[in-house]
């Protein structure tokens, strides 16, 4: 099976220049702990929850003007739409993260693929073995 069959595809995007509280607000609203950050036409970063907590929260940052572009993870890790699910369930095992951007050989977002969709949807022993490796090993998330 490949990602695109259990990906999410109706995935928001947001700027960098968006308010870190108005990136909240979505992510409360579409029930998600990322958003892809993009700007023209591509993606620039991840905003996570973490992100938010982290580096705007705890830095006491005003999440009315603070932007996603200054709090948002830079290093983008991303997976293809055609890729098997074992494998990037490893990856994210390997890696410590609960989702990825999907994107099609083109490096255009697809979608986005999380632990859950890979469980609900795919593999669950898959998303087992990849959940084992990022809850038993420290986190490397900033």
């Amino acid at each position: 099976m490949q990602i695109k069959d259990v990906m999410t595809r109706d995935v928001k995007l947001v700027s960098p220049d968006t308010p870190v509280a108005v990136a909240a607000r979505l992510m409360r609203q579409q029930d998600v702990g990322s958003l892809p950050v993009g700007a023209d036409d591509r993606m620039v970063g991840m905003l996570t929850d973490r992100d938010i907590v982290l580096r705007a929260v705890a830095d006491g940052k005003d999440c009315k003007s603070a932007t996603a572009g200054e709090v948002m993870s830079k290093e983008i890790l991303y997976c293809f739409d055609d890729q098997d699910i074992e494998e990037v369930a490893r990856n994210m095992g390997e890696q410590q993260i609960r989702r990825l951007p999907v994107v099609d050989r083109d490096k255009r977002l697809v979608g986005i693929v999380s632990l859950g969709d890979l469980s609900a949807r795919g593999d669950k022993e898959c998303a087992g073995d990849a959940l084992e490796s990022i809850s038993s090993a420290p986190s490397s998330e900033a």
